[in-house]
């Protein structure tokens, strides 16, 4: 029988400071997260200088804690997985520095994790027996990809947004119409009061007809205008209906894109990833549109979606079990993409 293996993973990559216990990448020991959503909320968005110094407050704490509750101490961790992008750089470095003094003192490994791979592998921690390949859509504030899950640790990006990501519209909207940070949540409650089709807001049209890539700036700036022109005709505007058209504009063209990659590829399952996974209409729209197809829709529970300790130990997992040994030099990347190392 062959020996678990315990990760301590440590991410910080934008307003969450977490760290993990992930046993063999699915089983989670512990999970401890301190949110920083009240402190960025009065600034209707995360402000970096901030997270960065309450990140350096508490990660050693949460660390701590997190090794506490697993039930074990220190010199009982493999390795330290720890996210290095992307993310904010201020952010990044707090995390990283952390987690590569601790890799040092406890003469561990330090293996580093692409952010967005953590959150695809947070499907691997809710589904015990889920294996490649899949189709995962990453869904973020930051990020929004549709990728095609060869093998653990392999993936091939089919579409990605060449522009605003799903969730960065959601906040920018969100703000427009007076519902304040974080966007996501609140647009998704509003929504339920509005009509999805009193207004039709446009989605973006690529000349290149097999493109899975995304775009939501335009829907952003239509939204935008549609606000203006009311205001300026002394108009009222119902913002529910806003909401919920805007709304049914984004889930649409993100489940349109999810639909034929599976076409494309020839698989049965999409795993469904990051904090817009946790949006309503997109898991009621996804699952309608997968149970008329056949094909298994995957959400993480609530808590794996957003950032977490947990998805970044569950990839650094995989990564070790591929031999994957990061240097002490390594750097954050703020921009590191799906793949790159």
């Amino acid at each position: 029988m062959e020996r678990d293996i315990k990760i301590l993973a440590i991410e910080s990559s934008c307003d969450e400071t977490s760290a993990a216990v992930v046993v063999n990448g699915r089983n989670v020991l512990s999970n401890i997260i301190s949110s920083q959503i009240d402190i960025h909320t009065k600034f209707g968005g995360v402000v970096p200088e901030v997270a960065s110094r309450k990140h350096i407050e508490v990660v050693s704490l949460v660390a701590q804690q997190a090794i506490e509750k697993a039930g074990i101490t220190f010199d009982d961790i493999d390795a330290v997985g720890v996210t290095y992008g992307p993310g904010l750089v201020g952010a990044l470095l707090v995390g990283l520095q952390y987690a590569k003094g601790l890799a040092y003192a406890l003469n561990k490994p330090l293996v580093g994790v692409n952010h967005i791979e953590g959150h695809i592998s947070a499907n691997f921690i809710q589904y015990k027996d889920l294996k490649p390949p899949f189709v995962c859509m990453v869904v973020s504030g930051g990020h929004t990809y549709l990728v095609y899950m060869k093998d653990y640790g392999k993936f091939e990006v089919m579409g990605q947004t060449r522009d605003d990501a799903a969730g960065e519209a959601y906040d920018k909207v969100a703000r427009a119409i007076g519902l304040g940070y974080p966007g996501g949540p609140k647009i998704d409650k509003l929504a339920k009061e509005g009509n999805p089709d009193a207004i039709k807001f446009p989605r973006a049209n690529f000349h290149d007809e097999s493109s899975l890539d995304f775009s939501f700036s335009g829907l952003k700036s239509a939204v935008l205008n549609y606000l203006n022109q009311k205001k300026m005709k002394n108009e009222d505007i119902n913002r529910a209906d806003v909401a919920a058209s805007f709304q049914k504009a984004v889930v649409s063209f993100l489940v349109d894109n999810a639909m034929k990659a599976c076409k494309l590829k020839n698989v049965d399952k999409i795993a469904v990833a990051g904090g817009v996974a946790a949006n309503s209409c997109l898991r009621e729209t996804l699952k309608n549109a997968g149970c008329e197809k056949n094909i298994e829709i995957l959400f993480p529970e609530i808590i794996l979606c957003t950032d977490n300790g947990a998805m970044i130990g569950s990839a650094a997992y995989f990564e070790y079990m591929k031999g994957t040994r990061s240097p002490l030099s390594l750097n954050a990347i703020p921009n590191l993409k799906l793949g790159e190392r």
